[in-house]
């Protein structure tokens, strides 16, 4: 399983930015895919998490009402829209994979990762 995510930039407060995640050589067993996000000097944070099989979703509580996960299963592709983009939003976008069962917010949950995108929001 591979994962390219694209879509980042450079964007101002109030914008809107749609990532993509590729997933190449998913098989059935993949369950879930999710969105991590690293700020510079902070932790990577969990953003959002959907299951492959029905669309289910988990966000982030505290960006649930901004950002939103979904799916495109006869593209292989996971997106993250994020609206009304704040500076705090500015981190390294990261999509991961896994083939547990629930969508949880630790890292370790997700053995497939792939190369971060930049989302810069400017004031």
């Amino acid at each position: 399983v591979q994962l390219q995510a694209s879509g980042g930039g450079t964007v101002y407060t109030g914008d809107s930015l749609t990532l993509s995640c590729q997933v190449s050589g998913r098989t059935p067993s993949l369950s879930i895919n999710v969105w991590f996000r690293q700020a510079p000097g902070k932790e990577r944070e969990f953003v959002a998490g959907i299951y492959w099989r029905n669309g289910n979703t988990r966000h982030a509580e505290s960006l649930k009402d901004r950002f939103t996960i979904s799916r495109d299963n006869a593209k292989n592709t996971v997106y993250l829209q994020m609206n009304s983009l704040k500076p705090e939003d500015t981190a390294i976008y990261y999509c991961a994979a896994t083939e547990g069962g629930l969508i949880l917010s630790t890292q370790k949950t997700y053995n497939y990762w792939g190369p971060g995108t930049q989302v810069t929001v400017s004031s």
